[in-house]
């Protein structure tokens, strides 16, 4: 049963990595935490960008963002470690916070990446931000290699406000029964009645089969408020019609935490769709804001 599970996995991971519209080259990345699988595509000698993906699914799901970033950037798509995707967990154990940011900084170092934007969705925003903080308090010795330049948050989880509480009810049975039907139920539901995408529901189920004994790293919410004076800038992208958590109290919480962060809406997306937005609105807002002069505050474009 174990393994038929991984391997309905590792067969929709791989129709999920079809759909990228760019040549992809699949790295391993030996650390102390294990092996950790790194998708790479994108200009080669563009600026590098580390894609943290969502919960319940992993690298594979940013083909949209690929199409709209890697003309420009180096794309480094990072299945995270304990979670479902193709890393390998092996030797030191991701138990805390602390261990995710030790892990990722040994992912950038062996990437050979002295700097990099970060760019995080729903609980990979989470991790971003918590990455980016810990590399403005400095971090580990080795973390100096490991520099956030930009960081991008769209939809994030837990960083300025806390979930819906309607929300995690219905998370729930993906927990009690993971599998498809209760995915696309979740899915669904989030997207307001609009039907989940076939693949989108056919690696999140199959993940949370393969997956059902992992545990996410999770914690308190980062204190955004250390990256003031840290000249990192920040876009918190913000899905219109998010059920996972109450827009405008993320929006406000951001603008407090980090009033020179560029914080916005894009209208008629939801919390999971933001990855994979038909409409390329989400692709367009994030270029724009890494395509910006440093210090600069880029006016979204307009919705098409």
């Amino acid at each position: 049963m174990v393994r038929m599970a991984a391997a309905d996995f590792h067969t929709a991971y791989e129709e999920a990595m079809a759909r990228w519209p760019v040549p992809v080259e699949r790295r391993e990345v030996v650390s102390e935490f294990g092996t950790t699988r790194v998708n790479v595509c994108g200009a080669a000698g563009g600026p590098p960008l580390v894609l943290l993906h969502g919960g319940g699914t992993t690298s594979a799901a940013w083909y949209a963002m690929a199409a709209a970033l890697a003309p420009t950037h180096r794309l480094y798509a990072v299945d995270q470690m304990g979670t479902p995707g193709l890393s390998v967990p092996g030797g030191r154990a991701v138990r805390r916070p602390a261990d995710l940011s030790d892990w990722l900084d040994g992912v950038l170092d062996g990437l050979g990446l002295a700097s990099a934007a970060l760019l995080g969705h729903s609980y990979g925003g989470w991790v971003a931000l918590r990455h980016a903080v810990h590399t403005a308090d400095g971090g580990p010795a080795r973390s100096s290699g490991a520099r956030v330049d930009r960081l991008v948050l769209l939809d994030p989880t837990r960083c300025f406000a806390g979930f819906r509480l309607p929300y995690l009810a219905r998370a729930l049975p993906l927990f009690l029964r993971p599998g498809e039907p209760s995915t696309r139920r979740l899915l669904e539901w989030e997207a307001y009645g609009e039907p989940p995408a076939p693949g989108t529901v056919r690696l999140m189920g199959r993940g949370a089969v393969a997956f059902r004994d992992a545990k996410v790293v999770t914690g308190p919410r980062p204190d955004a408020t250390r990256l003031r004076g840290s000249g990192v800038p920040v876009l918190v992208l913000l899905a219109g019609r998010s059920r996972a958590h109450d827009v405008r109290r993320v929006a406000a919480g951001a603008r407090r935490a980090l009033p020179d962060a560029v914080v916005t809406t894009v209208p008629g997306v939801g919390h999971h769709a933001m990855p994979d937005d038909p409409t390329g609105e989400v692709g367009r807002r994030v270029l724009s804001f890494l395509a910006a002069a440093p210090g600069a505050h880029p006016a979204p474009p307009a919705a098409p």
